[in-house]
């Protein structure tokens, strides 16, 4: 699997945040997006995953034998906002997303356990620490199998067991061939190749 980007450009609101961008991620391999605030990272990770119309180029998430381009069910988002929705239980938050993305992957108890979290699975997430929160909206990742996961500052609010049981799902997910591309500020804790957006 690879993904591939063509003269790349984004436009919002009558600017231009960038634009002849190209680069291509093989299966196993993890790109991170560097830059100032407001220079397109989080843009960048929404054209990838299909939520917004780049102002020109071709975004392509071809298979292994180079065959149709992927689409926006390829991918898994995972924003710098949560998503969740606070008047569900951490399992019921987690079982909408599994039935939302199809793909199943792990149940949501062995998901919350990979985060240290099986012990919240009925607590609404209105009561989470903002921690927690992001580590159920990481925990979606888990609950349906998507090859390309885009993370936007991953490790906000993470702890420093936190960080590492993230990096060592990121290692897992590369090593099953998944690909990820993460909008950072620091270092993400996996060996990945650096883009400087807005520089």
């Amino acid at each position: 699997m690879r993904l591939i980007v063509s003269g790349l450009a984004c436009e919002r609101v009558g600017r231009i945040l960038f634009q002849g961008l190209d680069f291509s991620l093989e299966a196993g391999n993890a790109l991170t997006l560097t830059g100032p605030n407001g220079a397109g990272k989080t843009s960048l990770l929404l054209i990838l995953a299909g939520l917004l119309e780049p102002a020109a180029g071709e975004v392509a998430l071809e298979g292994e034998a180079g065959g149709e381009p992927g689409s926006s069910e390829d991918a898994h988002l995972v924003g710098h906002r949560d998503g969740l929705k606070t008047q569900l239980s951490v399992a019921e938050n987690l079982r909408f997303s599994r039935s939302l993305f199809g793909a199943p992957g792990l149940d949501p108890p062995a998901a919350l356990e990979r985060l240290a979290l099986a012990h919240l699975l009925d607590v609404p997430c209105a009561y989470l620490s903002a921690g927690q929160r992001r580590r159920v909206a990481l925990a979606r990742l888990l609950v349906a199998h998507r090859p390309l996961w885009l993370l936007d500052e991953p490790t906000a609010a993470l702890d420093a067991a936190s960080r590492l049981r993230l990096a060592e799902l990121m290692r897992a997910h590369l090593g099953e061939g998944g690909l990820i591309v993460a909008a950072t500020h620091e270092p993400i804790g996996i060996a990945a190749t650096e883009i400087a957006i807005g520089r």
